[in-house]
């Protein structure tokens, strides 16, 4: 399992690399499952999922809930999405860390002229596109990726303004020798992020769950008492459940151990 998380401004040419990467992963190993996971898999409109703030975390919540259930099958997860808030990658990086899988992120660098005129082509030929209002606060929000970060290493970047995104594109070519790589004891160079005691779930004993269950069925027999003893027209005529009390908590016991 992996996952890359496609990075860049808006028109950067991240679709065109996630599917390069796709079909370069694929030309290795053709038994590679690969899962592409982007705004257009929920059919959502562009201008409206990054309308207001709102909108766009709604976005990024619907984006990483699906990265979320498809990292538990034997995937390769690429993530096409602006993932332009630094905040948001280490979330997709806490998520493949959980996982213990491998991780990196596919930098689209382009400069701000070039992605506005290919956004103007877009809206020209009716393509997806962004309103000139949404995409240039894209454009002033973008916090580009830092390889001294954690949650933006190993980094690969691209340059499509320079050159054509192709299969055989150094940083594509990088990526796929990254995921697919065997790993072992002596390798170095292919880090699989290893899970820490926050992110996984901690398993409950025998003996504590027992403790639990003893106290949880105390608590309840001792809120009953006191409503009965509280019951107005004097002593009631219900059970005396204080004198049942070990047998309750044998009865407990017995049927946890089953």
């Amino acid at each position: 399992m992996a996952m890359v998380v496609i990075c860049g401004q808006p028109c950067s040419g991240k679709s065109i690399a996630a599917q390069c990467l796709s079909d370069a992963l694929h030309a290795v190993d053709q038994k590679l499952t690969i899962r592409i996971i982007d705004e257009s898999s929920f059919h959502l409109d562009r201008n409206q999922s990054y309308a207001d703030m709102t909108a766009e975390k709604n976005l990024r919540g619907v984006l990483r809930s699906e990265v979320d259930r498809s990292l538990p099958k034997d995937n390769i997860v690429i993530v096409d999405s602006l993932n332009s808030i630094k905040g948001y990658r280490y979330e997709l990086w806490c998520l493949a860390r959980a996982a213990g899988i491998r991780y990196c992120v596919l930098f689209c660098d382009v400069e701000e002229s070039s992605c506005r005129e290919w956004n103007k082509e877009r809206i020209e030929k009716a393509e997806g596109s962004y309103n000139d209002k949404i995409f240039e606060d894209l454009i002033r929000r973008f916090e580009k990726p830092d390889r001294r970060n954690r949650w933006d290493c190993p980094l690969f970047e691209l340059y499509p303004s320079k050159d054509r995104i192709e299969q055989s594109s150094a940083a594509i070519v990088e990526a796929v020798s990254y995921l697919t790589k065997k790993v072992d004891s002596r390798t170095k160079s292919v880090k699989l992020l290893q899970p820490t005691v926050a992110t996984q779930n901690v398993r409950v004993s025998e003996a504590n769950s027992l403790y639990e269950m003893d106290r949880a069925t105390q608590e309840v027999i001792n809120a009953i008492i006191e409503a009965q003893s509280q019951a107005l027209g004097g002593p009631t005529n219900g059970i005396s459940l204080g004198q049942n009390l070990p047998t309750i908590s044998s009865i407990f016991e017995t049927f946890h151990c089953l």
